[in-house]
């Protein structure tokens, strides 16, 4: 039987109550206490520091965030540092993966890249990977990077995803974000965005409408929205 994905987009959140969220909803699924989840959202500018924990790839002095009104978090996913902004579709796939034999963890990350790279195929843009990273690449540029913790369940045997991929939606947010960082610690690549790549407008909200169909192609869930999500 096909599980129920709640699905929920929110136009702005702060990524520190984000974070909380997240924190807060792995708890309840692993009681099962509350449906899987796929929260899809933007932040206001942030940097987030993963474990590889690489401060040198930072580029702004202190005064420099608060001068330009970014903020910063050392958090708990995998992966160096990386850039979120208005203009990003920010998805946080909150899913229960069974322990067991058939527990694949780089498994589950090729499969969030596979909902990104097909959602640009019918978009008429070939996407693919680079097999020494991970996120989603158009040729040499980076449009989707993904970074995810795998919480150990506590009333079970296996994980709680959290956190997840942040694709590039508007044009120019390479310029608006990512020069005060080297993205993920890549030095001889660049960053796109999905309004780059086509020469179209989109909304991020729209997007996040059209993704959720093939998240549930790649993932076996029933996207359930629940009443107020959509704002």
């Amino acid at each position: 039987m096909t599980k129920p994905l709640n699905v929920s987009y929110t136009p702005m959140l702060d990524y520190g109550m984000a974070w909380e969220l997240q924190k807060l909803h792995v708890a309840e699924i692993d009681k099962g206490e509350r449906h899987e989840s796929l929260m899809l959202l933007q932040h206001p500018p942030t940097y987030t520091i993963g474990s590889q924990r690489h401060p040198e790839h930072l580029l702004l002095s202190k005064e420099e965030l608060e001068k330009k009104g970014i903020g910063l978090f050392e958090i708990d996913r995998g992966g160096d540092i990386t850039y979120h902004g208005p203009g990003q579709l920010v998805g946080y796939p909150l899913l229960v993966l069974e322990g067991g034999k058939g527990l694949d963890l780089h498994g589950f990350l090729r499969s969030v890249e596979q909902v990104i790279i097909d959602y640009l195929a019918a978009h008429q843009i070939e996407a693919g990977r680079k097999p020494e990273y991970t996120g989603v690449w158009v040729g040499d540029r980076k449009i989707c990077a993904i970074g995810v913790k795998f919480n150990k369940r506590r009333h079970d045997r296996g994980f709680v995803t959290s956190h997840g991929f942040a694709f590039n939606i508007k044009a120019g947010i390479a310029e608006s974000g990512f020069t005060g960082i080297i993205p993920c610690g890549i030095q001889e690549y660049g960053v796109t965005s999905l309004e780059d790549c086509t020469g179209r407008t989109f909304e991020v909200e729209e997007v996040a409408r059209e993704i959720v169909p093939y998240f549930t192609k790649v993932f076996p869930y029933k996207a359930h929205w629940p009443d107020k999500v959509w704002s």
